[in-house]
């Protein structure tokens, strides 16, 4: 295994573990327009045409079987083409991610993005989670050098000011999250 197909394997491994505790898919969650269901769908759905624009292989549509579970099936899938060696090298020959090796790209873009949505999901269940400090400063600083392209797409909200020194805390206000956000309790929301 490389360094980026290890990293892969075990920022989804954490996702999948939050997943697999879910109680709740309609939970709300740091993302007002989603419940927790939607961040594992979401996952599931932007990756495989972005893959494809790529010239990675075609992912399968997995069955209807429960977000968890479908969940693992696509981190198999993932996984299998990070492990390839040769498929993982293949060079990226258009789009914004031209020149780059395709497991340099899912590191750069996938995998970050289930590490930022494993907190979400956390949050939306109340699982408390232990999330690596360093990866998230790396990411924080990654991101922040895209500088207003990264607002400009729409995927990430305005910074939340944070005085936490905690690098997770500083990477989801940084993508415009609350670090203090917690899951509305049941008395709150019966009331």
């Amino acid at each position: 295994m490389t360094q980026i197909s290890t990293r892969h394997e075990k920022i989804a491994r954490d996702f999948a573990a939050v997943a697999d505790r879910v109680t709740k898919w309609d939970a709300p969650t740091p993302v007002p327009e989603w419940v927790a269901g939607d961040i594992v769908e979401h996952l599931l759905t932007w990756f495989p045409a972005v893959l494809e624009s790529w010239g990675g292989p075609t992912l399968k549509d997995i069955p209807s079987r429960g977000l968890a579970e479908r969940w693992r099936l696509r981190t198999v899938e993932v996984q299998s083409l990070l492990d390839d060696r040769d498929l993982a090298g293949t060079v990226i020959e258009s789009g914004d991610f031209a020149g780059m090796r395709l497991d340099e790209a899912v590191d750069r873009l996938y995998t970050g993005d289930i590490f930022m949505h494993t907190w979400d999901l956390a949050k939306a269940a109340d699982i408390e989670i232990h999330l690596s400090g360093s990866y998230a400063t790396g990411l924080r600083e990654g991101l922040a050098a895209m500088g207003e392209n990264l607002r400009a797409s729409g995927h990430f909200g305005p910074a939340v000011e944070t005085d936490s020194e905690d690098p997770v805390d500083q990477l989801v206000a940084f993508i415009g999250r609350d670090p203090q956000w917690s899951a509305p309790s049941l008395a709150s929301a019966t009331s």
